[in-house]
């Protein structure tokens, strides 16, 4: 058996295609390792969604690079994901070394392009014409949770944003696919669901009316005792059925994660993000509204170009005011083909943006202990991911996506216990088990 390593940078979406990826080399005999010197064939899986994480991929390939070189000239290195949607050929002329770039739509054709970089080929694979998706073996990531893709793409072209450039366009897999893959995960023994997509909310089945809320309630249907979660969310497209199925469903958990980016209506615009503060507040007023213990999770941008220091402090306020239980947030980063990366007499300077962004964590760490803070004293339903036998401590999540500590001498990873909640801390609950 040959010996593959995967290392994956980014979201979600590409640890998916990593079990994708290894699920592929399996059938052609390859088998996954953790150590990248022992490794036949070497992947980076890329994210092009800031410039550290693309640098970081670089970097990486340049260290096999001298391996190929200098001690194991049979080695393969293939470059994909988004960095190698977006730059092509172009890594060929950086990294002679490379073998293979496979971009993010041709995931799928990877068994064929393997078996010809092994011949001798060196080749580019970056048409933005999906290859077309059979239903294959995953090799999932020994854990509780499976993340299951339902969708890919973006048609919004938020001005920042280079999602739609590496990804394409929307698209939903189809319903098929999904439903078999969920079975197989849990009838290997995960316990929580999760659907990928950059934008769920637009998935689409085959015929009308199979929407977002329809694919869940196929999904809750099914039998078991397991848990169902979706992300991402985009807020206009978050309908009143959404909201009413989420109730409606008991796997489906409590949890929306919906970026708003900016708290700052000008921004907003200059983002081309289709609504403003005022709209992003009804949509998680009328969430709240409906479900109490509801996580509202989002993103934040500091210095996108132009943001003066009043827009800004409205990013504070909007997240202070919203309640934001938790936020993801990072500096500007002007990403290629994007519209603002063109304005650079708007960047920000780097002492700024670094700046702000340190008040914008500090707002998040407020606006978590405050979240947490709101259960204690609570009984919870929480399922165990992990068990730390030198510390006797267990890990796990409530439905509502709240991380939670719970001393324990046993492994309870994969069951569902229900825990007081005893403390609150910035990033965590402290709990006993009931």
């Amino acid at each position: 058996m040959k010996k593959v390593y995967i290392e994956t940078l980014g979201c979600q979406m590409n640890k998916s295609d990593a079990e994708r990826m290894y699920g592929m080399l399996e059938c052609l005999n390859y088998t996954q390792t953790d150590n990248p010197k022992e490794a036949d064939l070497l992947i980076i899986n890329t994210c092009s969604i800031r410039q550290l994480s693309e640098d970081k991929a670089y970097s990486a390939i340049g260290v096999w690079g001298k391996w190929k070189k200098e001690r194991k000239p049979d080695l393969k290195i293939v470059f994909a994901g988004c960095v190698a949607q977006q730059a092509g050929e172009s890594v060929l002329r950086r990294a002679p070394y490379v073998d293979l770039v496979l971009g993010t739509q041709r995931l799928y054709e990877l068994p064929e392009l393997i078996k010809r970089i092994e011949n001798g080929e060196r080749l580019v694979s970056v048409d933005e014409t999906p290859y077309e998706e059979s239903d294959i073996k995953i090799n999932r990531v020994k854990s509780v949770n499976a993340w299951v893709p339902i969708m890919e793409g973006c048609n919004n072209f938020c001005t920042y944003c280079i999602v739609p450039y590496t990804r394409g366009r929307e698209r939903s897999r189809k319903y098929e696919l999904i439903m078999n893959e969920i079975k197989k995960a849990l009838s290997e023994g995960f316990k929580e669901i999760t659907l990928l997509g950059q934008n769920v909310d637009s998935y689409q089945g085959e015929e009308e009316g199979q929407n977002l809320s329809w694919l869940l309630r196929q999904i809750n249907a099914l039998d078991g005792n397991f848990r169902v979660r979706f992300v991402t969310n985009y807020p206009t497209e978050i309908t009143d059925e959404l909201i009413d199925t989420v109730i409606e469903l008991d796997k489906v958990c409590e949890y929306f994660h919906i970026p708003m980016q900016s708290g700052d209506d000008y921004v907003l615009k200059k983002m081309n993000r289709r609504y403003d503060y005022l709209t992003y507040k009804k949509i998680c007023d009328k969430i709240r509204s409906k479900i109490p213990d509801v996580t509202i999770t989002s993103d934040f941008i500091a210095g996108f170009p132009g943001e003066t220091e009043e827009q800004f402090e409205n990013t504070l306020k909007a997240m202070r005011e919203l309640e934001l239980d938790y936020s993801n947030t990072a500096a500007y980063s002007p990403r290629e083909r994007t519209v603002a990366a063109k304005w650079t007499d708007l960047y920000i300077p780097e002492d700024v943006k670094t700046e702000r962004l340190a008040r914008l964590n500090e707002c998040n760490r407020e606006c978590c202990l405050k979240s947490n803070q709101k259960y204690l004293g609570r009984e919870m339903e929480v399922l165990i991911e992990n068990f730390e036998q030198d510390r006797g401590v267990i890990t796990g999540r409530t439905r509502n996506n709240k991380i939670v500590h719970i001393p324990y001498d046993k492994d309870m990873t994969g069951e569902f216990a229900t825990v007081k909640i005893t403390r609150a801390r910035t990033w965590y609950l402290n709990g006993e088990l009931i």
